[in-house]
């Protein structure tokens, strides 16, 4: 019994030792981002002997990135693309998960197995095609020809369709005997017991929206439309770069992800678990 029990206890310490590793590793590119935030260009890479915070730190870094460029615009930009987007892709991955999931039609699975496929299409094979399709209808260099090409979302039908499977099909043909409609059911019932996947797809939409760096570069041009990511590359030119304000740039772009994730991250777990994505 005791030699179980030690055994027991050697591997919850090994598992803790193993997560402390990985964890540390992914939490140093963080600290160094934080740490040449506040250093000038010669402090960042300075290495021997590498200092993590300097003794005059330079948190004029944080003012001087919306000085130098139209930082807020940028701000604005990004917060209604990404907004928009992820809205949009709540509304039409819900609504089209639960006709895969509840509603019954011919050609239901082939259509499902079609668009679930495209997940595995890298977005480099049709970004030409986009293009041109958006250059046609007039959309180049306007935040309209991302949140068109972004409103819809295979991975969120998937997402949202593996977690109505798990509501029983009863529930739905009770409310149809009580004279609801297949609208009404969507609202009233579905909707609000798919609180967990809802908030697992608000992570994934707003983080991957907030972080898009080549489709803003593809379709955006002028300085007005730009966002965030595309702002912080005025910093790089030809022969030198600012550091320590594309590092502060950058750790200001990193609130509005931790605030979201920190409001829906009991949710996100419930909904990874619920949703079947875990292990």
């Amino acid at each position: 019994m005791r030699s179980a029990r030690k055994r027991a206890i050697l591997g919850k310490v090994i598992v803790y030792l193993l997560l402390i590793i990985i964890a540390a590793a992914m939490i140093t590119p963080f600290l160094w981002m934080f740490s040449a935030a506040i250093k000038s260009d010669r402090e960042v890479f300075k290495m021997n002997p590498f200092v993590f915070i300097p003794k005059v730190p330079k948190w004029s870094n944080y003012l001087d990135i919306w000085t130098r460029i139209p930082f807020a615009k940028f701000v604005e930009n990004t917060v209604f693309l990404t907004i928009v987007v992820t809205i949009l892709q709540l509304l039409t991955s819900s609504f089209a998960a639960y006709s895969f999931a509840k509603l019954r039609f011919r050609y239901r699975n082939g259509l499902f197995l079609a668009y679930i496929a495209t997940i595995a299409m890298p977005w480099q094979v049709y970004m030409v095609p986009q293009f041109i399709l958006m250059r046609k209808m007039g959309l180049n260099d306007k935040l309209l020809a991302i949140i068109c090409l972004q409103a819809f979302s295979a991975f969120g039908v998937f997402l949202m369709k593996q977690f109505y499977e798990s509501i029983p099909d009863d529930l739905c043909e009770a409310a149809r005997i009580d004279g609801l409609s297949e609208y009404q059911i969507y609202r009233k019932i579905m909707l609000p017991l798919s609180k967990p996947a809802l908030a697992t797809l608000i992570i994934f939409t707003f983080v991957n929206t907030w972080n898009d760096y080549l489709g803003p570069l593809i379709y955006l041009k002028t300085q007005e439309k730009k966002t965030i990511q595309l702002g912080l590359k005025m910093f790089i030119s030809q022969y030198s770069s600012d550091y320590g304000l594309i590092m502060a740039g950058s750790m200001l772009s990193l609130i509005p992800v931790l605030i979201v994730f920190l409001c829906f991250q009991n949710y996100f777990v419930e909904g990874v678990a619920n949703t079947g994505l875990k292990g």
